[in-house]
């Protein structure tokens, strides 16, 4: 009651006091919607005071860039603070969805090597993942920023504004998601992981051929167990090589993007 009493009397003293405060409660929902699940911000290696603050000096650098609105007079508070909050949440996930080709391919090659058994815990999807795809994936995300992904993130969420209005009643899902980007991003997540994992599955592929031939021709060879130790051998000596050339088609495939987020 005290509080509603402050607001109102600094409304009356700065009459645009409410319409910035509203406006500061709604653009914070939108960009902790989008915190929720867009890459790199929604790591929780990332302390929750740190993304709390990033999120509120955002939310002063969007009111400083966006005009604040007066809400109109049938608008719903609680609607509007929901629907930005999904908004924020769909942009994040479409940026994600690019990630994700990467994790992909790291699981391929992870299954190829025979690497399953050695996991750890992946605090971000609180899942059980391999020290190589972890790997791969921390390397596509540090090519993500080097390329510039955050500004990219950042400026399609300023553009959100423009297709989204703080204050709209329904969100034009036809607008923010474009069907045909979405269904070729999540069709390219099958797609670009095989692209990534298709060196170390050929060179495993010839492997068990080889040790299939030596144990028709030699069966006393125990080639189960030679294949233990060479798939993760070979596979790394593999990785090693095709390094460089990964970096490249992972840095192709995401500024194949730039324009969509």
């Amino acid at each position: 009651m005290i509080t509603n009493d402050i607001i109102s009397e600094l409304s009356h003293t700065f009459p645009l006091f409410a319409v910035y405060l509203t406006t500061g409660f709604v653009i914070f929902a939108r960009v902790m919607g989008f915190f929720r699940l867009a890459p790199v911000l929604n790591r929780k290696e990332i302390p929750g005071l740190v993304k709390l603050s990033l999120a509120l000096m955002l939310t002063i650098a969007f009111i400083a860039l966006r005009k604040p609105e007066v809400p109109p007079p049938t608008n719903s508070f609680i609607l509007s603070l929901l629907l930005n909050y999904v908004a924020g949440a769909l942009l994040g996930y479409m940026a994600q969805l690019i990630l994700l080709a990467i994790d992909a391919g790291a699981d391929m090659i992870n299954m190829q090597m025979g690497l399953s058994s050695a996991m750890v815990l992946e605090p971000t999807t609180s899942s059980q993942t391999s020290i190589l795809a972890k790997l791969i994936s921390l390397m596509g995300i540090i090519i993500f920023i080097e390329i510039g992904g955050m500004y990219w993130l950042f400026n399609a969420f300023l553009r959100s504004f423009e297709i989204f209005p703080i204050y709209a009643s329904s969100i034009p899902l036809t607008e923010i998601v474009n069907m045909d980007y979405l269904i070729k991003m999540t069709s390219n997540v099958l797609y670009m992981g095989l692209q990534i994992a298709s060196p170390v599955l050929l060179a495993t592929l010839g492997q068990d051929i080889i040790l299939g031939v030596i144990s028709k021709t030699a069966p006393q060879v125990n080639v189960f167990q030679l294949s233990f130790l060479f798939k993760p051998v070979f596979g790394a000596a593999i990785m090693v090589w095709i390094l460089p050339m990964l970096v490249n088609i992972i840095t192709d495939y995401y500024q194949s993007y730039a324009h969509i987020i």
